[in-house]
């Protein structure tokens, strides 16, 4: 119990070193590779006080998307808040995935790190389903800010409209992490058209 209430309250530079450290090693050697020992050596920091704070791998893991997921919503805000129409609603996202693809690809694999973590542990199970139920909330809320001013109109549930952008930003993501040499703009922009429907209801 009190490890997990430290893991809950770990918070400053120490913190913020192993998080980075676990993303820089996973980007590095991959998941799997990313042993607590070589984080802790990065991180400057005691392997045991990975394991005090947060248990397992997988634990950390939660925490590094956490960590990053609220720095890409911050993000998102920021420039769906200057979007004055809806084809600057479909860039925000597009730009904001394609972004990921390009220069961060380690977030998709935590991602399915993780996925396949929760498959084994009911816990991380949960942990993420919560942390993917925080992030669609908070993205529909923001569309729905939108729509009030009207900049677009959504044709489904807020948050259905967003679990479906998210689905398909994960598996474009997926496909073309798996296959780089293809080229996915038709597919882009099969995914773009599709998001302009559920933005404009007729």
């Amino acid at each position: 119990m009190e490890a997990a209430t430290k893991e809950r309250e770990l918070s400053g530079d120490k913190a913020q070193r192993i998080i980075d450290a676990m993303r820089d090693s996973v980007a590095e050697r991959g998941a799997a590779g990313s042993t607590f020992e070589h984080v802790a050596g990065e991180a400057g920091v005691s392997r045991g006080l990975l394991h005090y704070y947060f248990g397992t791998k997988e634990r950390l893991l939660v925490e590094v998307v956490r960590r990053d997921a609220e720095l890409r919503v911050a993000r998102l805000d920021e420039m769906l808040a200057k979007a004055t129409s809806v084809d600057d609603v479909l860039d925000v996202l597009v730009s904001s995935l394609t972004d990921m693809i390009d220069n961060d690809p380690g977030f998709f694999l935590l991602l399915y790190e993780l996925f396949s973590a929760g498959r084994r542990n009911p816990d991380i199970q949960r942990e993420v389903g919560q942390l993917f139920q925080r992030t669609r909330s908070h993205v529909a809320t923001v569309l729905r800010a939108k729509e009030t001013e009207g900049v677009l109109s959504l044709r489904f549930d807020a948050e259905a409209v967003v679990s479906y952008l998210f689905a398909v930003g994960d598996g474009f993501a997926l496909q073309t992490l798996s296959d780089p040499e293809r080229d996915n703009r038709a597919a882009l922009e099969a995914g773009a058209a599709s998001a302009r429907y559920l933005l404009i209801a007729e």
